[in-house]
């Protein structure tokens, strides 16, 4: 993953993060952008507006597939929807169940 230079906007919202939230965001930071952050080469906040904008762009892939599965789902349930229409009942021929085969009794064992 290529490491960007955080934008204004994100700078903003991670003005606005409280102490808690940083730490979740922080927690969530990938491995490329934590060594950069550890080795002082961006600092913290510019660190949690990338983490943030990062987030934001799989978020929007997430939903973009998401809902290409949702339209094929809807698509194939449509088609099985056509396809399983119901046919008008046949009368079925009464079959009695056969009967089970009589057991024999056990012999009693001699005392």
């Amino acid at each position: 993953m290529k490491i960007k230079v955080a934008s204004e906007v994100y700078m903003e919202k991670a003005k606005l993060l409280s102490d808690e939230e940083t730490e979740r965001v922080l927690s969530r930071m990938g491995g490329k952008l934590r060594r950069r952050k550890d080795k002082e080469k961006v600092n913290c906040l510019e660190a949690l507006a990338i983490q943030l904008e990062i987030e934001d762009e799989m978020l929007k892939e997430w939903r973009e597939r998401f809902a290409e599965v949702k339209a094929n789902h809807d698509k194939k349930e449509a088609k099985s929807k056509l396809a399983a229409v119901p046919e008008p009942p046949q009368e079925q021929s009464k079959v009695e169940p056969k009967a089970k085969p009589q057991r024999k009794p056990k012999a009693k064992k001699p005392e």
